[in-house]
């Protein structure tokens, strides 16, 4: 409590860094380390793993969707804890199942001990990584909301652009040791990082965006709900607007999934890349994903979240269409481009759509449960390309 109490002291004295982009730096750095050991590089591990094990495509893309239906059942309840009880505990717990998850893999030899401990894996970049820093930067901002986002998820495209260290290692030094060392690394810099959050601005003495001004007063608008109160989850969902976000963000996920699951292998079986180079290509993707997360900090505070969503589907779409007739390296890169710059813009974008429609209040419930419907994309995507 005590030191709870200096460090408000400090924070509020220092005008020139607000203290809510320490937790955007915080959760860049923990998206980072989710991608690069694991998310982005799970189409490496299948690779490998399907050459050592001789499991099939389906087999392997069933670990994935076993984690986005996780992810979608364990989203609204998740969402109602962090509301209720703060994030923090929620962070520990899913570095510490990340962590040990990770270091399990290293040693399981059946497909039953993959699915466990990717189970574990899961959970906990689950619990403690994208939703609750997610529904922590809502409470900080609203003005720069989009930004904050933005910057956030950026760690994630940056995390991806080391894919390729992680398929030179998992060549050199191999998966169980690679593995080990992920789940080390994981546990090492997961639990100081998040010792950084706070739950909202008011528990340091701050206000939101780091403003002067009270909350109450810099909050009305006459259109939506209150920043301040916001929606409960039930009046969210009589909305049409939470049923069009959900599903139009599911479609998208559909084509994101198919994609980071089997683009390695379709670059290797179809068109005889190694897995050094099918990696480069995914880190082209992850590239233009950053890319494209850097354009919606820049623009998503100041024109219309819908219409720059509505131009990510597209662009989604052309990709996928491109992955899937390309005879060339252009085609497919071009189609890494479409897909990379339209996941990096998109996914800031619907974070702060939910959050300008429905508030703050409950923002965690609404999120986790819109996740129950974004998750069937998810796991529709990487089972019907299989």
């Amino acid at each position: 409590m005590e030191l709870n109490s200096t460090a408000t002291r400090i924070r509020a004295r220092s005008s020139k860094v607000f203290y809510g982009w320490w937790i955007v730096a915080a959760g860049f750095a923990s998206q980072a380390i989710a991608a690069a050991l694991l998310q982005r590089s799970y189409g490496a591990y299948v690779a490998v793993l399907r050459d050592e094990f001789g499991w099939s495509k389906a087999a392997l893309s069933g670990a994935f969707s076993m984690q986005q239906i996780e992810n979608g059942v364990l989203g609204p309840v998740q969402g109602w804890l962090i509301d209720r009880f703060g994030p923090r505990l929620s962070m520990r717990l899913g570095v510490l199942l990340f962590g040990f998850g990770f270091i399990a893999f290293s040693q399981i030899n059946s497909l039953t001990g993959f699915y466990l401990a990717y189970l574990m894996m899961a959970m906990g970049t689950g619990l403690g990584g994208y939703f609750p820093f997610t529904v922590v930067l809502v409470n900080w901002f609203e003005k720069r909301r989009a930004r904050a986002l933005a910057s956030f998820q950026m760690g994630g495209a940056a995390g991806g652009l080391l894919v390729v260290v992680i398929a030179l290692s998992l060549e050199h030094f191999g998966w169980r040791s690679t593995a080990l060392v992920s789940g080390i690394i994981v546990l090492a810099t997961g639990l100081p990082l998040a010792q950084i959050v706070r739950t909202r601005p008011q528990d340091m003495g701050l206000q939101v965006d780091g403003e002067d001004a009270p909350e109450q007063e810099a909050g009305a608008n006459g259109g939506t709900a209150s920043a301040v109160d916001g929606f409960t989850l039930k009046q969210a969902m009589r909305t049409s607007a939470f049923w069009f976000i959900s599903f139009g963000h599911g479609s998208a996920l559909l084509i994101v999934a198919a994609v980071q699951v089997h683009l390695v292998l379709h670059l290797e079986d179809d068109l005889g890349y190694s897995l050094a180079l099918a990696a480069t290509a995914v880190a082209v993707i992850q590239a233009s994903q950053m890319a494209g997360t850097f354009l919606g900090s820049l623009i998503g505070d100041k024109y219309d979240k819908r219409y720059i969503s509505m131009w990510c589907m597209l662009s989604h779409s052309v990709g996928m269409l491109l992955f899937a007739v390309a005879q060339n390296e252009l085609m497919v890169f071009t189609a890494a481009i479409l897909h990379g710059v339209a996941w990096g813009l998109r996914g800031p974008m619907m974070a702060a759509l939910r959050a300008d429609y429905f508030g703050r209040v409950a923002y965690g419930a609404i999120l986790g449960t819109s996740s129950l419907i974004t998750m069937f994309g998810s796991i529709a995507g990487p089972l019907v390309a299989g």
